[in-house]
């Protein structure tokens, strides 16, 4: 083959996995979205053209499902982790970036290798310790546990976006008068806003999903999304058109927030990688 004709066989060879790749993404998701539009006795025959129903999404909202209250749970837990997590990472990122401490590399190391802990190890310290202090089934020991999984990821993933940062625009600041905390209000946190939004849209996709934490930790009171789609069985087995339903409800968030922030996303995810 010649040049011209070898570039385009391997261009047509990329079309066709991307589309293979596409299929293999998309598919189970249209799936789940005609699935929650049919009635118990269409889920389990393919047909695309059926008579579709809104009843599963009343449903999954009444007894005994009650996923209102499950998705005030995940949203409360997911938000208030994200509204505290991101100020305090910030923080100790910029120390990290900024300061010279004792210890920081081995700090720094211990931060990152809390996330290659397996959290099946770390589930029975916490119920232990929720249970003697009473945040067993709370939104509270939630939230508590989401911190403790996403500060990690968090701290590393800021430090990167102001390392990027350059620190003459801070000294120079500083020199014309501004405090410590002015030249961050002022100068950092608008240069790494794109950074600080990708890492919580992360920080609340970590905490909206989880699921091992929120199921050993509670049983009614605080239960998630995740969870609750556990509820949705039957003597005929799976309620696969009511679970379909509750799957599209806990995925919609993540789709509005892709599409509200794909531009700051994009631009959050290269900023880190520039030196």
């Amino acid at each position: 083959m010649t040049g011209k004709q070898r570039k385009q066989f391997w261009s047509a060879v990329h079309a066709v996995l991307i589309i293979a790749a596409m299929f293999v993404m998309l598919v189970p998701i249209l799936w789940i979205f005609l699935a929650a539009f049919k009635s118990h006795v269409d889920v389990y025959q393919l047909k695309l053209f059926f008579t579709p129903t809104l009843e599963n999404f009343g449903t999954v909202f009444d007894d005994p499902y009650r996923l209102g209250e499950k998705l005030f749970n995940s949203t409360v837990v997911a938000l208030v982790t994200v509204v505290i997590a991101i100020p305090i990472a910030t923080l100790a990122a910029y120390s990290f970036s900024r300061f010279r401490l004792v210890g920081e590399t081995a700090m720094l190391v211990v931060i990152l290798a809390t996330q290659f802990l397996p959290a099946v190890v770390i589930i029975l310290p916490f119920f232990i310790m929720f249970r003697d202090i009473g945040l067993l089934d709370t939104r509270l020991g939630l939230i508590l546990v989401n911190l403790a999984i996403v500060m990690p990821f968090a701290i590393w993933m800021i430090k990167g976006f102001i390392d990027g940062i350059p620190l003459d625009t801070e000294e120079a600041a500083m020199v014309d008068g501004s405090s410590r905390l002015q030249v961050i209000w002022n100068i950092v946190l608008p240069m790494a806003a794109p950074g600080l939004l990708t890492s919580g849209i992360f920080c609340f996709i970590i905490a909206w999903n989880e699921f091992l934490f929120a199921l050993i930790l509670t049983n009614k009171d605080a239960v998630t999304l995740p969870i609750g789609l556990a509820l949705f069985k039957g003597e005929e087995g799976d309620l696969w058109n009511l679970l379909s339903a509750a799957g599209i409800i806990i995925m919609a968030p993540m789709f509005v927030l892709a599409l509200m922030i794909r531009k700051y996303f994009v631009q959050g995810m290269t900023m880190g990688a520039v030196r």
